[in-house]
């Protein structure tokens, strides 16, 4: 990780990177604001239009802790600038996905809908046309959120590898399986 902990981080315009001697790192831009707690040990500076992010020794831990941090203050600065989308979706004779708000309903075969609450900062719209699985597209900044929300959405319909029933993401490759075979005389 450390090769990628050495890589400088442009700036794209319009977005600020401050840094509090507590290791605290707030980035704002555009679309908002994303603040991550760094560890004392790895120092991140702000020079122009560039965030290079230091390491005091070469030990393993800390060139992970490297890469790790120049990774997610990366993932920040994304987010704010362009922003992340997820798109989900659900194959299966009745499935189904509509939302009110921030409440996404869901019909994936099971005897009862779920109700799966989204937190504030992930935007979600259900798209359903004749002929097509129901698509659903998570919006959000902060990349680390919008991945646990599509994963605990995936989960509730794992794919099967049978007949490739279930929640996957749009353009997911799945691996099939064959089924039974007729016995032989």
């Amino acid at each position: 990780m450390s090769r990628i902990g050495k890589k400088p981080i442009n700036l794209p315009s319009g977005v600020t990177v401050d840094v509090t001697a507590h290791g605290v790192v707030t980035v704002k831009g555009p679309k908002g604001t994303l603040v991550q707690e760094v560890n004392p040990d790895i120092k991140v500076n702000v020079e122009g239009n560039e965030v290079v992010v230091t390491r005091p020794t070469d030990s393993k831990r800390h060139k992970s802790m490297h890469g790790l941090y120049r990774s997610l203050i990366n993932n920040m600065i994304i987010g704010v600038s362009e922003g992340y989308k997820k798109e989900l979706e659900l194959v299966g004779v009745g499935y189904k996905a509509s939302n009110q708000g921030q409440v996404l309903e869901l019909n994936l075969g099971y005897s009862h809908n779920i109700f799966f609450a989204l937190p504030e900062d992930v935007a979600v719209k259900t798209e359903t046309a004749k002929g097509k699985n129901p698509i659903i597209t998570l919006e959000a900044i902060d990349k680390e959120l919008i991945g646990q929300v599509a994963a605990k959405i995936r989960s509730l319909r794992k794919i099967e590898p049978y007949k490739g029933k279930g929640v996957r993401f749009v353009g997911e490759q799945i691996r099939r399986k064959a089924g039974k075979t007729a016995a032989k005389k």
